[in-house]
């Protein structure tokens, strides 16, 4: 008994502890830490197993390229999508949404008048706010929200091995928007399309890494029926 509650109890700290980091230190993540979290995420539930997800871990040279020559596309408007992605959300949603962005920013005391500011921020997405490594999320060419689902499921598992091994990573449906820059310089066929990229390394101690999004309370969302 004293193993398994110390087992649940060291579970619940890393799912309470992982959070999007939006600052890295540029010191790389050893190839056998990458190796040993993604590997772990194979255990990740699928629909039938069909386990529908590919994964490409970028770092090195090709990173740099991309840090280069991502922030310059988005600017010029060289945008396109592997899938559709408005961002528009009502009600409750709209204001959760509003209010991860007063975190962030009232975090880097950055204003809301602050226009300019605020979107020098934003395309820090496409330098991946200076990690040293980026992973990259695709689906099988057809696929849809069935199997976006269990992706979801695989990076979750991602996210919280990488949290467990002392790194951060932010998930950043951002790099999406720039499938079309992304794709030939990973060399991607067509029997796989870009769902979202996570950038991910060992965070710095700085105020936007402490930056925590209200959560919804248990009875907002989960329903007994008994």
């Amino acid at each position: 008994m004293t193993d398994t509650l110390q087992t649940s109890t060291t579970f619940l700290e890393i799912v309470k502890s992982r959070r999007s980091m939006r600052d890295f230190r540029s010191d790389s993540v050893p190839d056998k830490v990458i190796e040993a979290v993604f590997g772990a995420a194979q255990g990740a539930p699928s629909n039938c197993n069909t386990q529908p997800w590919f994964v490409h871990v970028v770092t090195g040279e090709t990173l740099d390229q991309l840090r280069t020559e991502l922030p310059g596309k988005f600017a010029a408007g060289e945008i396109a999508l592997d899938f559709p992605y408005d961002g528009k959300y009502e009600g409750v949603y709209k204001e959760r949404q509003y209010a991860s962005a007063a975190a962030l920013y009232d975090a880097l005391g950055i204003a809301r008048e602050q226009k300019a500011e605020r979107n020098a921020w934003f395309m820090r997405n496409f330098r991946f706010f200076d990690a040293p490594a980026v992973a990259f999320f695709t689906l099988p060419t057809g696929f849809g929200l069935r199997e976006a689902c269990d992706l979801g499921m695989y990076a979750q598992t991602v996210m919280l091995g990488l949290t467990a091994h002392g790194l951060g990573s932010c998930p950043q449906t951002a790099l999406a928007f720039l499938a079309n820059v992304i794709r030939p310089t990973l060399g991607l066929g067509d029997h796989e399309q870009l769902m979202f990229g996570m950038s991910f390394g060992y965070p710095t101690e700085t105020a936007v890494n402490e930056v925590r999004t209200d959560r919804a309370q248990l009875e907002d969302v989960v329903t007994f029926h008994r």
